[in-house]
């Protein structure tokens, strides 16, 4: 089950002028996942997907493809990653395995981009049926939200054999 994959490309320098900012508050910025998901999912729409946002904030999916397939955006930080939907992550949320399930029956997949990266930042689409197979074989963990050095070793294995 192969996967696809892009990089996006930024120029701190311009957009430091551009916002009239220092560089090093443009990487602390991009590399932040509840900041950056805002242009990530943008672009990802718009020129990946070639599709739209999804209707509101609340929504159970970031994405919308051209066909109508739902998709989640994540991001890989410093701090990992998770799979779960985003009202199970955070202070005073826990993980519920049904509501998990759920989700992976509503949408198409995950888009997940490595924002340590920045400015190159990779992106992979990553087929539901994927997500499954790694939470079937116990590659998920417990509670879906892995380490970076864990994500990219599933990614790497699968994009050296997809």
């Amino acid at each position: 089950m192969g996967i696809k994959k892009g990089v996006f490309k930024w120029d701190i320098a311009e957009i430091a002028k551009a916002l009239k900012i220092k560089q090093t508050d443009v990487r602390l910025y991009f590399t932040d996942g509840r900041r950056i998901s805002f242009m990530l999912e943008r672009r990802l729409a718009y020129e990946i997907l070639k599709g739209r946002l999804a209707p509101s904030e609340g929504a159970g999916y970031d994405l919308i493809d051209t066909k109508g397939g739902k998709w989640e955006v994540r991001s890989i930080s410093k701090g990992g990653i998770y799979f779960s939907p985003s009202y199970m992550v955070g202070s005073g949320r826990s993980f519920n395995k049904k509501g998990f399930l759920k989700k992976l029956k509503e949408i198409k997949g995950y888009i997940i981009s490595d924002i340590e990266s920045f400015p190159k930042i990779p992106f992979w689409i990553i087929p539901v049926e994927l997500v499954i197979q790694w939470w079937k074989e116990g590659k998920l963990g417990t509670t879906t939200k892995i380490s970076r050095q864990t994500a990219l070793n599933l990614i790497d294995t699968i994009s050296n054999n997809g």
